[in-house]
């Protein structure tokens, strides 16, 4: 029986907090170690504080407690024995040991799930073939039986004589003479010779080498002569015509055997393409298979404005060619077209989902900003998509620095897959699915996982690899496959990906009945792709709705003990190990309300009423509280319930089985999810999320996600392998940590990345005691300066420090962060904030500065800096994506980007680079005494929210909108942006030179109004996106703190009168957005209406004292010549004394009646239509975005 002080594997932080409760000193409790496999920590509560003592076991296993010097060492036979000597008083602990920590009652016992169907027993295995000839060799793994134990002590033949009795025993007819000479010569006296090579340590079998190249002398001249006219075949037969294909090199022309298994697998491969390209062939015919093997051009229909005229326009985007075709009708002849190399960058509109510009390269060198409006948002993000796809296809780079991955989870329900299952693969069904424009491009990885799966590892990569080459006319390669019981994850890869793969793992963790049952549980895989680490991790946790606690610890258990990734990186959990780690599987959590409302949340779900329902959903608020998953994201949910369907139909819930027990609820929930966490300032978006439709054999649907993740190169150093690059250095200054713990030990730092040749370990840090009772740990100016071996800026503005800080005493973590080296400066010190997190719980965090030092170089242009997001100033109230990772609008912002409080700053700006824009200058600023300086954090402090009477603010979604959904509520997210996440804010780098203003965001506006836009004609026409306030999570609907304007920084900003702001809280109801620096506005190059103008709210009149258009957007105008005049804003036009004018003659009702009835002509006046229906009657004016 395990004594009740005996803890096993908890955690440090779970055996402090359990020390605490007690408050006696003397308490004590054992646990396993950490750091130290198969030791042990003794933990003592002394003074408040928890002391802990490593119990190490030597080549006897005793045990002993690890003492100073001059200490007498004692070694005990049995734990108990140890703890029993250490109740006695002065026997060189702290103190003695009085008081046995018992273990806690687990809420979440051990029961079996009242769920599982069947008896829990593991899928059968095929049975082993044992000969019962099996030599010596075999013999050795076979236990001998007890009943004979004299059987070892019979006489046994040498190794050389039992193989000369199998060879006689086989039929040898058919080998030619000299071959069966040459084999029995071996065995007589070469295996011997062979046999002293192995036994003195060398690997080498020269002998044996020596006969297999007598044996297969004749076969090598064959297969040589043989494989180039195999190699001819197959180029003629290879319908997708790659360019990439050339002649293999020809080996040395002898008979070695390592050629000769080079060879024979050319042959075979050569040969099974062969006959799967001739069939493809046969099957598809010609024409078919070449046009699907390659992407087909496609068309888009879109509206354009010429000379303040709409027009419908047709964008061909020929990927295979590398062109945009422009054209007038679909029909028609091409108008003009640009190559890939003249298309500079494409900027989404924030405000406007189906707007998109795209800026070109004339051929007088001339940059144009051309406009195009979409049917919808999937159609400009398919168009997005096709062009990101041409110029990656044409792009000169060797290596990739932009990867697509699809993420598949679903439950099989222990029922075989239906025969097609392509709908998962193409991300089609309800959510955010793709567009149909986007089929035709394959994901470079697709990563699956199932649970309950009933088929065998072959069988189910046979159906995948059909269903994918279904779809793309590709052959994939097998990365991985992994199998727990029912549990399976299969990673594939596109061919040309298969040199760039290596470092494979995988791995399984049990979490079933005492974590000794594998019906539940995790199965990984973990690779290196070029210079980028992954990880996929597939999860089946336990059922029941009641059983939340118990998914905890086992999402817990997951994570601490699933050995994926870099070895040299044990002390960190998987969560730090990669660069992008994915997390998917049935879930199980639950919806939690009553079993009584099952009808109406089926109501709810009929009417897309998610939002509702997931403000209950457990995983949600789990995350929310840091429970689970801690620091990652999940794109917003918009499909329905994926769990509990009939079989054979999508249309009917069925969430009530009988069981012995009783009636067994289940009702509607999200169980199947795919989440993701990515270092700092990493490029990662997700692209589609959604369940299918059409697959119906199991009790779940299957979900889908999709993402675009940035990749790194194996760069080279031009120095040469084993050198350290002596210009580049990275300097931690004043660093310290505070940590949430009752330790009374020293601590030091461990620095961990591919950059450094090892790890570094600092000196100790001094204890100073914190507020509420943390404890910081100083470290000064004595960390080590890290050498990076190399220090080109493109190679290490891309690479990360893992920090770990760790006691001096037992050398176990106490938490670990990640600091990005993405910087906007080098050699000057910049702020550096991480959280600390241990097990995935927060532990603390990590403040200090970094000075970075690089070699001459320039970071080029990634792929995913093709694509960029207006920051449109009147759709800053994005309740999900703005407080996330997930938000594509921070795909692109600096990332010093400073908001002068704590809000986030919105800014429009494009890529200088393409602009003639010279480099960003910032304006200096104090900081606030309140202000963290920090360049980037996971975490912030989480605010106040509401998840239930907030949502009321919401109206239903109409039919033709995308349905609600809530966005994510962890505050750990809270600062990041989906792609190049933004470092938390600086406290020197708030305001911005006159070539870049900066738009500070208010929290405090009405909700953005999608307004139609004349020149494009009506946008009801086209499905029109939900205003964006209405798509979010509760999270946005809590209230922020409006920014703080820097009195500093005024001129020459255009600021609210008081008058004007008062006069906006007053007929609002909330206080009026706080003055924010906007600077003189500057010429606009072409006049075009813009809807953002009305961002911040407008006099009741509208517009009609301000010029009659608006301009451009600030940040991505083209320079022009300065002659024509400046126009005032409005809001320096309120300040000016107002113009006397008589007073216009009163107008008859029936006059005033007609002039409202029929329709009205805006292109000449920036006034958009509806614009009194849609604001409040006093809405408080602010500055004009676009003048």
């Amino acid at each position: 029986m395990v004594p009740c002080w005996n803890h096993g594997n908890i955690t440090r932080s779970k055996a402090e907090e359990l020390l605490s409760r007690t408050g006696k000193d003397g308490s004590f409790l054992v646990r396993a170690s950490e750091s130290v496999s198969r030791a042990y920590a003794l933990c003592v509560l002394y003074r408040n504080c928890v002391y802990t003592y490593r119990i190490l076991p030597n080549e006897d296993d005793k045990f002993t407690v690890q003492a100073s010097e001059g200490v007498p060492v004692r070694f005990f036979t049995k734990l108990d024995q140890l703890i029993e000597f250490y109740k006695k008083e002065n026997m060189g602990l702290v103190t003695h040991l009085q008081y046995p920590v018992p273990l806690e009652e687990d809420d979440a016992c051990d029961e079996p799930e009242e769920e599982t169907e069947g008896v829990l027993s593991p899928p059968e295995l095929p049975p082993r073939n044992i000969h019962l000839s099996a030599g010596p060799c075999e013999a050795k793994e076979v236990p001998v039986s007890n009943d004979n134990p004299r059987a070892t002590e019979v006489s046994r033949p040498s190794l050389s004589e039992t193989l000369f009795q199998r060879l006689q025993t086989m039929d040898t007819s058919g080998l030619p003479e000299e071959h069966l000479k040459a084999i029995q010569d071996y065995l007589s006296t070469q295996l011997t010779l062979d046999s002293d090579f192995v036994k003195s340590g060398s690997c080498s079998l020269p002998h044996l080498k020596k006969l297999t190249a007598l044996l297969c002398k004749e076969l090598y001249g064959e297969v040589t002569r043989t494989l180039p006219t195999l190699e001819s075949l197959q180029r003629l037969f290879d319908q997708q015509l790659s360019p990439s294909l050339r002649p293999r090199p020809q080996v040395p022309g002898e008979a070695n055997p390592i050629y000769m298994v080079a060879k024979l697998s050319q042959l075979t491969s050569l040969l099974s393409s062969i006959e799967d390209k001739v069939k493809a062939l046969l099957h598809e015919g010609p024409e078919s298979s070449h046009w699907r093997s390659l992407i087909p051009p496609v068309t888009f229909e879109v509206k354009s404005e010429s000379l303040g005229i709409p027009q419908k326009l047709q964008l061909k985007v020929d990927v295979e060619s590398g062109k945009l075709i422009i054209k007038k009708s679909k029909d028609g002849s091409e108008d003009k077209f640009y190559s890939h190399k003249k298309i500079l960058q494409l900027i989404k509109s924030q405000k406007f989902l189906n707007k998109l510009v795209i800026l070109v390269e004339t051929e007088k060198e001339k940059t144009l900003r051309k406009e195009y409006v979409f049917a919808d948002s999937k159609k400009r993000e398919g168009f997005c998509q096709l062009l990101q796809q041409m110029k990656n296809k044409h792009s000169e780079q060797p290596e990739p620095d932009m990867i697509t991955i699809f993420i598949g989870t679903w439950n099989m329900g222990n029922a075989p897959p239906p025969k097609k299952i392509t709908s998962w693969f193409l991300s089609k069904g309800q959510g955010k699915t793709r567009d149909d424009s986007a089929d035709y491009i394959p994901h470079d990885i697709y990563v699956i996982g199932t649970q309950e799966d009933p088929l065998g590892e072959k069988e189910w990569l046979e159906i995948l690899k059909h269903s994918l080459q279904e779809i793309t006319s590709m052959t994939f390669k097998t990365v991985a496959i992994h199998t727990l019981w029912n549990i399976r994850i299969a990673v594939l890869a596109k061919p040309e990906h298969e040199n760039r793969i290596s470092h494979v793992c995988t791995n399984n963790v049990k979490t079933g009945i005492a974590n000794t049952l594998g019906n539940k549980g995790a199965v990984g895989v973990s690779f290196m792709f070029n210079g980028t680490s992954l990880g996929f991790v597939n999860s089946h946790l336990t059922s029941g709705s009641e059983k939340k606690l118990r998914r905890n610890q086992n999402y817990m258990n997951i994570l601490r003990f699933l050995a994926l990734g870099d070895k040299k990186l044990s002390s960190f959990n998987i969560t730090h190990r990669f660069t992008h780690l994915f997390w998917l599987g049935d879930l199980n959590y639950r919806v939690e309300l009553p079993t009584w409302e099952a009808e109406a949340i089926i109501q709810k779900i009929k009417q897309q009423q998610y939002a509702d329902l997931l403000a209950h959903d457990q995983l949600l608020m789990e995350r929310k509280e840091q429970k689970v998953f801690l620091h990652f994201e999940e794109e917003e949910i918009t499909f329905a319930p994926t769990y509990r369907f009939e079989r054979l139909t999508r249309d009917k819930y069925a969430y009530t089985k009988q069981k012995a027990t009783g009636m067994k609820y289940n009702l509607p929930s999200w169980c199947d999810r795919v989440l993701w966490k990515s270092y700092p300032l990493v490029h990662v978006v997700c692209q589609s999320y959604g369940s299918t439709s059409d697959i119906m054999t199991s009790d779940h649907s299957p979900v889908f996600a999709t993402f675009e993740a940035g990749v790194t190169s194996q760069f080279v150093s031009k120095n040469g392998p084993g050198t350290v690059d002596s210009q580049g250095q990275i300097e931690f200054l004043r660093c310290y940590a505070t940590l949430k713990t009752k330790s009374q030990t020293k601590f030091y730092l461990e620095f961990h990345s591919s950059c450094l040749e090892s790890f570094v370990k600092s000196q100790e840090g001094e204890n100073e005691e914190g507020s509420e009772g943390e404890l910081v740990v100083k470290f000064g100016e004595t960390l080590p300066k890290l050498k990076p071996i190399i220090s080109d800026p493109e190679y290490l503005l891309d690479q990360h420090i893992l920090i770990s800080i760790k006691s001096s005493d037992s050398d176990e973590s106490y938490g670990e962060g990640c600091i990005a080296l993405r910087l906007e400066a080098t050699e000057t010190q910049l702020p550096i904030y991480t959280p600390l997190t241990h097990h995935g719980e927060m532990m603390g965090h990590f403040r200090g500065e970094i000075k970075l030092q690089t070699s001459q170089g320039k970071k080029r242009e990634k792929l995913y800096d093709f694509v960029k997001t207006e920051r449109d100033e009147s759709s800053v109230p994005k309740s999900l994506k703005s407080l996330t990772s997930q938000d594509p609008m921070k795909q692109w912002e600096p990332a010093n980007r400073v908001p002068p409080c704590s809000g986030s700053s919105i800014t429009e700006i494009i890529n200088p680079n393409y602009m003639g824009v010279g480099a960003f200058n910032y304006m200096k600023q104090t900081p606030s005494p309140d202000q963290q300086p920090t360049a980037w954090s996971y975490d912030q402090p989480l605010k106040d929210s509401s998840l239930g009477p907030g949502r009321g603010e919401s109206p239903p979604t109409p039919p033709s909108q995308p349905p609600l959904s809530p966005k994510k509520f962890s505050s750990s997210t809270a600062t990041r942006g989906p792609c190049l996440r933004t470092q938390e804010p600086r406290p020197g780098d708030v305001g911005k030179s006159a070539g870049e203003p900066l738009l500070p965001e208010d929290p405090q506006l009405t909700k953005p109004e999608m307004f139609e836009n004349p020149l494009y004609g009506s946008v009801s026409a086209f499905p029109k996106p939900a205003p964006r306030k209405e798509q979010e999570s509760p999270k946005m609907l809590r209230k922020e703190p409006p920014p703080c304007p820097d009195p500093g920084i005024l001129s020459p900003s255009i600021l609210l009168s008081k008058a004007q702001e008062a006069e906006g809280s007053k007929g609002t109801g909330k206080p009026a957005p706080a003055p924010t620096p906007f600077l003189s506005p500057t010429p606009r190059l072409r006049s075009f209406t813009c809807s953002s103008s009305t961002s911040e709210g407008r006099p009741p009149g509208g517009d009609k004292g301000s010029p009659g258009k608006s301009k451009a957007p600030a940040g991505s105008q083209v320079p022009v010549p300065a002659k024509r005049p400046i126009k005032p804003s409005r809001s320096e036009l309120s300040q000016q004394p107002p113009v006397q004018r008589p007073p216009l003659p009163v107008k008859s009702p029936a006059v005033l009646h007609l002039q409202h009835s029929r329709g009205r002509d805006y292109r000449d006046n920036a006034e958009l239509p509806h614009l009194a229906k849609h604001r409040p009657e006093d809405a408080p004016p602010g500055r004009a975005a676009m003048q």
